[in-house]
């Protein structure tokens, strides 16, 4: 099986060159106490067998300096893609993440609206003035990642994607679905945004601890989830160093939650889907 993490955060251990700037103003407790390089992430997935992976802003603590995901992401282009974290509401959104891609450059981007440093569900990514934004990106067909919560927020994420039919988002861990509460429920709930196409899920620890715990009910989410979206809307991905877990530990987790998926499901969310959705991943 192949594996591509769609999904993991890297921070400097050079904050002279790479200073710390968190959104919200207050460093994540992970990034200040287990924090993971460029190197160290490789030396990890050469022990756990991961060919590739989507690094991901380390918002909590780089906030919107992209400099050190895409310097790492230029070092090693066979291994990694880089996605940056940017304000979609600043008059040059648009221009300024037209000259962020391309080669060397983006493979993605990420839209913090709702997490550790930022505790209050943002609904602004759907304001007037993000919509050039929105136009860009579907004009580039760059993957944007939204790191939000569904429920009070979901309204306006659909709104987005029908709005933006042309733009593929990537939903971070799901939206946080309540899959404690009612793993039927959480799963028809997420089931039932799989008829926006853009729409794609990221599968992390953050839904697949919930999953392994509701044991033979974690079918009643996976089941509808899959069937609406399909494999190829869902990528695994290890949000290492965010979960406390190592990274052989986090794939276990994966392949035991899907291990009753189909082979070819589980060879799209492992690597499949993430690699459709950042092309250089394929290239290399």
């Amino acid at each position: 099986m192949d594996f591509v993490d769609a999904h993991c955060h890297i921070i400097s251990e050079d904050t002279a060159r790479y200073p710390k700037a968190p959104i919200g103003g207050k460093q994540s407790e992970w990034a200040a106490t287990r924090p993971v390089t460029a190197e160290g992430m490789l030396a990890r997935m050469d022990d756990t067998g991961i060919a590739q992976a989507v690094l991901v802003q380390a918002t909590t603590n780089y906030g919107y300096d992209n400099s050190y995901v895409l310097d790492s992401s230029r070092r090693w282009p066979d291994r990694f893609v880089a996605v940056g974290t940017v304000d979609p509401l600043r008059p040059d959104a648009a221009t300024s993440l037209k000259s962020a891609v391309g080669d060397g450059g983006l493979a993605g981007v990420r839209l913090f609206t709702s997490g550790s440093t930022v505790p209050t569900q943002g609904e602004w990514f759907v304001a007037p003035e993000t919509f050039p934004f929105w136009e860009q990106a579907a004009e580039l067909d760059l993957p944007v990642c939204l790191q939000m919560r569904l429920g009070a927020a979901t309204g306006q994420l659909v709104e987005l994607l029908e709005r933006f039919p042309g733009v593929k988002v990537l939903l971070d861990h799901i939206g946080y679905p309540d899959i404690t509460a009612s793993p039927a429920q959480a799963g028809a709930d997420v089931a039932a945004l799989g008829t926006h196409p853009g729409l794609h899920l990221k599968l992390t620890h953050r839904n697949l601890e919930r999953l392994r715990d509701a044991g033979e009910q974690a079918g009643e989410f996976l089941g509808p989830v899959v069937e609406a979206f399909g494999a190829g809307r869902i990528a695994w991905g290890s949000n290492l160093p965010a979960a406390e877990q190592s990274l052989p530990e986090l794939r276990a987790l994966a392949e035991g939650v899907v291990a009753e998926l189909p082979e070819q499901d589980r060879r799209e969310i492992f690597a499949g889907t993430a690699r459709r959705l950042y092309p250089g991943l394929a290239r290399a």
